[in-house]
């Protein structure tokens, strides 16, 4: 283990997405330090929660320090010998739905893994729709549907379009589909003609030239395409039309996909697919 750095758990009866999401943000907030983490989704047996417990333990003794346990094990049975493990246990339903059962003056289901539950099929068949449609109009394939799209993502190569895209179409229920900018585009002061008649539903990705040689480089390797030159070229060249033709443009370098996806929502003004409790509907557990 990297010296210094403090073992994690995320740990859940469900799929652990809720104890990692949450980890990873608590985590984020101490940049100073390494940690490793461990996902272990599905403890819903007794024979299973101590088996993860004595892993813990034996963690413990072997080097020394105490970990972090992040869980969202919703039995109490199980949570009980979880909670029993030589760790720091942070345990956001134990610390929250007490709470909010006293405020809202009623009992909770107690349940993990409710929100990925199928509550609305026909938004579930929403967002499955709109993720094959990111799948299907990636990389400027089948532009003839682009009426249909609610954002389509432009920038030259290796910039995030594709991630983003199928992000917005995951989390948001979005149809997003990509175009990425070739140096033919450059040469001409008009936008290129498959997304010329949609103006409107154009975002802009760009990243920092050095970031983007090195990602090339791991694809193509001392070529042309993966030089700093030719990086720093087609991105200039790109700002160039999104300024020109006032398409809003986010540079990704230092952001997440997460990030990008929601700060393309919040510029745009597009909406998350709601569910019909009028809460987003996201994988829990």
């Amino acid at each position: 283990m990297q010296a210094d750095s403090r073992q994690v758990y995320f740990l859940s009866n469900g799929t652990a997405i809720t104890a990692e999401t949450l980890g990873h943000s608590l985590l984020a907030q101490f940049p100073g330090l390494h940690f490793k983490t461990k996902t272990i989704p599905f403890i819903d047996t007794l024979e299973k929660a101590h088996a993860v417990s004595a892993e813990i333990n034996q963690g413990v003794d072997e080097q020394g320090e105490l970990p972090i346990v992040i869980s969202t094990m919703a039995d109490p049975e199980l949570k009980k010998v979880i909670n029993q493990s030589k760790a720091l246990i942070l345990d956001p339903f134990g610390d929250f739905l007490p709470r909010l059962e006293k405020i809202l003056d009623t009992a909770s289901s107690n349940q993990g893994g409710r929100s990925h539950r199928i509550a609305n099929p026909s938004l579930y068949e929403s967002r499955i729709n709109a993720i094959d449609f990111s799948l299907v109009h990636d990389d400027g394939c089948k532009t003839q549907n682009y009426d249909e799209t609610d954002i389509i993502l432009i920038g030259v190569s290796r910039t995030g379009k594709t991630p983003s895209c199928l992000y917005l179409a995951l989390q948001f229920g979005l149809k997003a589909a990509n175009y990425p900018i070739t140096e033919e585009d450059m040469e001409s002061e008009r936008l290129p003609v498959p997304i010329r008649p949609f103006k409107n539903r154009l975002y802009g990705l760009s990243t920092d030239p050095n970031r983007l040689a090195n990602i090339r480089q791991e694809r193509r390797p001392n070529s042309r395409y993966s030089s700093l030159e030719q990086c720093r070229y087609e991105l200039r060249a790109a700002e160039e039309m999104y300024y020109r033709h006032k398409v809003p443009f986010l540079n990704t370098t230092t952001i997440s996909v997460e990030e990008i996806a929601a700060r393309i929502v919040e510029d745009t003004g597009l909406h998350r697919v709601e569910t019909a409790s009028g809460l987003s509907s996201q994988d829990d557990g």
